[in-house]
């Protein structure tokens, strides 16, 4: 498979990127096909056989493949989750990863979304049975991943380097600090690392030789890195930041966007992302939570987080 942008008849930009996860991690952010391993049951998320002790969806949690009940189910996933993340903030985020309910309620969320993305017929139907205030948070998620899907094809590559993502909080001060310093609104940051390297959880390399959290090839990092480290989240975001205001930003980030990475796909993507989380920060948390996932020819497969019981 290739690892770099698609062809397009514009030149190449400035930042010289060929990003690896254009090719990998976007395309299960924004992934399609079910990433279940079971086939539906038919059970209730508040099914004991079905959930943790904790009575928290076990990380292969059957999905119902029933309109109205997925709807249900991914209405009350959603609530459960943000009530988690209100807790969580209230403490800190500062400091190590999400809570074990936060990280089993968000991989849930993500492989409900994982499912209606594969499929088209049942992601309708889920749809009109939401409420306003879901189904548009639906739609954006859902065109998100459809438009990163149609960006890159499955992958063929068997090795993948991961690594834990900087606490959520911490990362959130460097893209406000990038934010102040460069006016780029830091739920567009937000985005950007997100479907770059799922916040520096996915480290490989492009074949281009991009490199980072922000997926810079060093020679444009030369020019905007401002003497930083091309590996260190903070000064990979506050690069981002400076390349993205050179390009027009925060004037017009869909030029800007394009600049970054030259596919209206992958702008109508970062910006459905931004959006979600413009409209609740509580969807910033909830996507750090999600999990890697790469999709094979095989079938989708999650690198990163709990492991099945």
């Amino acid at each position: 498979m290739r690892y770099d942008c698609p062809v397009t008849s514009r030149p190449r930009p400035k930042r010289g990127r060929s990003p690896l996860l254009v090719a990998i991690v976007l395309v299960v952010l924004a992934g399609f096909g079910s990433s279940c391993s079971r086939e539906e049951s038919g059970q209730s998320r508040s099914d004991p056989t079905t959930t943790t002790t904790a009575g928290l969806p076990r990380p292969d949690e059957p999905i119902s493949r029933d309109p109205a009940r997925l709807a249900r189910v991914l209405e009350q996933t959603t609530a459960d989750l943000h009530a988690s993340i209100d807790a969580w903030t209230g403490e800190s985020t500062s400091r190590g990863g999400p809570p074990s309910e936060v990280t089993l309620l968000a991989l849930y969320q993500q492989r409900i979304y994982l499912l209606l993305g594969g499929r088209p017929r049942l992601a309708r139907a889920t749809l009109a049975r939401l409420s306003t205030r879901q189904r548009g948070e639906a739609r954006d998620i859902l065109a998100a991943r459809r438009a990163l899907g149609r960006l890159s094809p499955p992958t063929s590559r068997t090795r993948f380097r991961t690594g834990s993502a900087l606490p959520a909080g911490l990362l959130r001060r460097f893209y406000e600090q990038a934010q102040r310093r460069f006016g780029v609104d830091w739920r567009v940051l937000a985005a950007v690392n997100f479907i770059e390297t799922g916040f520096n959880r996915l480290r490989n390399n492009s074949t281009a030789g991009a490199q980072g959290p922000m997926q810079f090839i060093p020679s444009t990092w030369r020019a905007y890195g401002l003497g930083g480290n091309i590996r260190d989240p903070r000064d990979a975001i506050l690069g981002a930041a400076n390349y993205l205001r050179a390009s027009g930003a925060p004037r017009d980030y869909r030029r800007a966007l394009y600049a970054y990475n030259p596919s209206s796909l992958y702008v109508r993507a970062v910006l459905r992302y931004a959006r979600r989380m413009r409209r609740d920060a509580r969807n910033y948390y909830a996507f750090y939570s999600w999990q890697v996932f790469v999709r094979t020819p095989s079938g989708s497969k999650r690198l990163t987080g709990p492991r099945p019981r």
